[in-house]
Parts: C-alpha cells; sequence; structure tokens
C-alpha cells in the first residue's frame, strides 16, 4: 500500500465496493464512543482530539448528527459501553506486515475472527511488536488537487513539522509528528482538507511481484476491512500497476 491514496486507487481497479453504509457507520460510531472513553468522558471535541478527529470522520462519511450523539453518551454515564481499542499485527502473502485497528467488547471473539480470515487468505498473527517497527505512527491530512493551491498545502507542511508529503494525480498526503495533531486546524486556516486522522505509515515498502499472490494480498485487507471489530487496516505492500487490470 504505497501511500495513503494507494490503497483507494487499488480497490477502484479492482472493483472492490466500500463498506455498506450501515457498516460504515457502526464503525464510525464505535470510534466515536472509544475516544470519549479514552478521553476520560469528555465529551466536548474541542477538549478531547480523538473525540474531535472521530467526529469530523463521521461527518465526512455523511452520520446523521443523532447518531454521532447517540455515539458520544455511550461513552459516558452508568451505562456506558465497555469497549476498548486492540491493536493486533500480523503479516500477509509474500511478508507483507499488517497492523489492525479494532474496537471490541469481546478481544477473544475478535482475535478468533481476524484469526479465521488470516488462515483463510495465506495470512498469520504475529506477537505484539513483531510488525509495529516496520511503521511511523503519524498524523495525516489529505487535500484535492482541485480544491488547494500547492503553495498552501507546502506551507501547511511546513508548519506542521511534516516528515514527508505524497503527491499523486489527485491527492496532496501530508504525514506529520503525532504530537502535532491538535494544531491540524490552527495551521490550516481556511484551507479545505479532509479530516485530520491517525496513520502508521510503513518505513519500506514490499512490492509484490507475482500476480498471483498480489491477488491474495488484495483480498486478505479487504477481508480484515469487513470484520465489524476492525475499523482501519495499515499494510506495507506496493502492487505494480499492471497486475491490477
Amino acid at each position: 500500500m504505497s501511500g495513503h491514496s494507494k490503497w483507494a486507487n487499488i480497490k477502484s481497479k479492482k472493483g472492490v465496493k466500500d463498506k455498506a453504509r450501515g457498516t460504515l457507520f457502526s464503525k464510525l460510531s464505535r470510534v466515536i464512543t472509544l475516544a470519549v472513553l479514552e478521553g476520560g468522558g469528555i465529551v466536548d471535541p474541542e477538549n478531547n482530539i480523538k473525540l474531535r478527529l472521530a467526529v469530523e470522520k463521521a461527518k465526512e462519511g455523511n452520520m446523521p448528527k443523532e447518531n454521532i450523539q447517540r455515539a458520544i453518551e455511550r461513552g459516558v454515564g452508568p451505562n456506558k459501553d465497555q469497549i476498548k481499542e486492540v491493536i493486533y499485527e500480523g503479516f500477509g502473502p509474500g511478508g507483507v506486515a499488517l497492523i489492525l485497528l479494532t474496537t471490541t467488547n469481546n478481544p477473544k471473539r475478535t482475535l478468533t475472527e481476524i484469526r479465521n480470515v488470516m488462515e483463510c487468505y495465506g495470512g498469520k498473527l504475529g506477537v505484539q511488536g513483531s510488525v509495529n517497527y516496520l511503521f511511523k505512527r503519524c498524523g495525516l491530512v489529505v487535500f484535492e488537487k482541485n480544491k488547494v493551491k500547492e503553495d498552501d498545502v507546502f506551507g501547511f507542511g511546513d508548519k506542521i513539522k511534516a516528515f514527508d508529503i505524497e503527491d499523486d494525480q489527485q491527492l496532496f498526503s501530508v504525514y506529520f509528528p503525532f504530537e502535532n495533531l491538535g494544531h491540524v486546524n490552527q495551521y490550516l486556516g481556511g484551507i479545505e482538507a479532509r479530516p485530520a486522522e491517525i496513520d502508521y505509515k510503513p518505513l519500506n515498502y514490499i512490492t509484490v511481484n507475482d500476480k498471483g499472490q498480489a491477488n491474495r494480498v488484495i483480498n486478505l485487507v479487504v477481508a480484515l476491512e469487513e470484520l465489524d471489530d476492525v475499523h482501519k487496516v495499515f499494510a506495507n505492500f506496493d502492487i505494480p500497476e499492471e497486475f491490477l487490470k
């Protein structure tokens, strides 16, 4: 997955459908609730950075306000949800490294579901720390080229202390230190951008040079993304363009 936009391009060219609306809202809801829980019950997005990021992502997905509010409320009070984030690490075909972010109230169930998918598609789970060192936890802001000026994007990158800016045909993807997430809106000013998010950027990429293996890797990641408890998958693979035709 060479960069943020690469996976979107792969899915588009391979005809992979996005998650159903109801499934997407369910995943977004749990991320919002988790942000409230991890933030000590703080329900004001301006004072809870993870909640702010989660709410902005939900709004980008056209999640109704009442759904967002219900998700926030599930993180407070005597009947608050007992969910937590669990990070799993593993390997795909060809030694591709995988990091899976999950929100779950039953880690044993989540582990079983992930292991079953891994075994079905030629992957395997790793122990904690087995692939984490191959990624850099950071912040990410994506700009659509038809809505911004290049100078503004690079100016934002300078302010946020970006360590990488990827440039493809349609998007600028700006990667910056995780600790600067709270300054995104301040540095953006009036520049239009997609909601900031937490990212695990590969330090190096594995090029998959076999078409059959490339398809197995793609199918594995898609299957993992479709699991209810999995809300984000990061991987360090790159696939030649000719394999996507």
